[in-house]
């Protein structure tokens, strides 16, 4: 048994502490917040995809983004900054921007995401799935044009390959937009949850486990290193030591690791949700969908409507921008006019850390007692319990559950 801190309380530092928990470890859990879950947690797009984990860097993204950027809705923006890291991230993901390599990271995500399916359905003893609104949907993602579904439907992946009609016939709320669809491929067995609901459920079950250290709510500030280990934190609680330490602080990661000398190559996407209440007689969908030329996702939650969409590189600026906001509710009236009462929109914007590639950085670092868990991106609560399964195995010196090339610092 070794004493371990924890350092963040979304959902990925939660799963991770869980994990390492039931591994035997003593765990301290360092969150800055007042409660889990408030930062990239707080309201995505509450969609479990585990078998549609296509990463953003892919071939003919960099001209696509072009015409994206003049957009008011569109799935991309960029602010150029003089920041240097914000270019050597950009670069990076233009390396990535291949067929090849699109193909390789996500069958990397999607061994990762299949562990992660399996490893939430462990916790339905310890977090039943009432308590986050799980339900086994179903996910549709939609075409508008003809090259893109073609592509599509060749690398189904086992998916069901649908024309316009059965799309609709599907999912009842898309028969407005039925004449700007070519097809999409419909998955059984993707589902739909409140991530927040989840953080808050397995907080409690963390606070209450017999390892438990504490929860500490602070700000770490910086991580002390000497003769090649870790030796402390320094937080606004005052100095925390420990024997190892975790890192899923999400997009504060990477400055912190810089305080010890590594470099982690993250930067925040901004995304957008709106959730508006589904009242009697509104279509809402059952189905989750993802529109894929649009990049917006929609999926019911409970008794609510999620709408998710946006990438901005913005640096980190969590600030709601009235102008994307605005284009996003626009397209989603245009989409689903009768889904949600939108006139009771709750808007949001959260900031996801994100790797070049689009996966996550799991384990070892330079210092033998400092571990990973960063780089999840918009697939945070998709692939939390995984990555937190991969964590603890690593940590309590046992071979990974999957192969890890692709997924590592190195």
């Amino acid at each position: 048994m070794r004493d371990i801190i924890v350092i963040g309380g979304g959902v990925v530092g939660l799963a991770s502490s869980w994990w390492l928990l039931e591994a035997g470890h003593r765990v301290t859990l360092v969150e800055r917040a007042p409660e889990p879950g408030l930062g990239a947690s707080y309201a995505n797009g509450g969609q479990l995809s585990y078998r549609y984990v296509s990463p953003l860097a892919d071939a003919g993204v960099p001209l696509k983004a072009l015409r994206w950027m003049f957009q008011d809705a569109g799935p991309l923006r960029f602010q150029p900054r003089l920041d240097a890291h914000q270019w050597r991230w950009l670069l990076a993901f233009l390396a990535h921007c291949r067929a090849g390599i699109n193909r390789r990271t996500t069958a990397r995500l999607l061994a990762l995401g299949e562990l992660s399916r399996q490893s939430l359905a462990q916790l339905d003893d310890v977090v039943p799935p009432q308590r986050y609104g799980w339900r086994e949907a179903g996910k549709l993602v939609v075409y508008r044009t003809p090259r893109t579904f073609d592509a599509a439907a060749a690398r189904a992946n086992g998916g069901q390959v649908l024309r316009a009609a059965d799309c609709v016939r599907r999912e009842p709320a898309l028969a407005v937009v039925e004449g700007e669809l070519v097809g999409g491929i419909y998955n059984a067995g993707e589902a739909v949850a409140d991530c927040h609901a989840f953080c808050g459920a397995l907080f409690e079950r963390i606070a209450a486990h017999p390892r438990c250290a504490g929860i500490v709510q602070a700000q770490v500030t910086r991580i002390d290193a000497d003769g090649g280990r870790v030796t402390g934190l320094q937080t606004t609680a005052g100095p925390l030591q420990a024997d190892a330490y975790v890192l899923a602080a999400g997009v504060q990661s990477r400055a912190l690791a810089a305080t010890a000398h590594v470099d982690l190559p993250l930067y925040p996407l901004k995304g957008y949700s709106l959730t508006a209440p589904i009242r009697p007689g509104d279509v809402a969908p059952s189905v989750s969908v993802t529109d894929f030329e649009r990049k917006v996702l929609y999926a019911r939650i409970g008794d609510t409507l999620r709408v998710a969409a946006m990438v901005d590189l913005v640096g980190e600026d969590p600030r709601i921008d009235p102008r994307r906001l605005d284009g996003l509710v626009r397209q989603v009236r245009a989409t689903m006019p009768r889904a949600a009462d939108y006139a009771r929109i709750a808007p949001w914007a959260g900031l996801r850390p994100a790797t070049p590639s689009g996966t996550p950085i799991l384990g070892a670092t330079r210092y033998p007692n400092l571990w990973l868990n960063v780089g999840h991106g918009g697939l945070g609560f998709t692939f939390a319990c995984g990555s937190a399964r991969v964590l603890a195995d690593l940590v309590s010196g046992r071979a990974a559950p999957i192969a890890l090339d692709g997924l590592t610092l190195r």
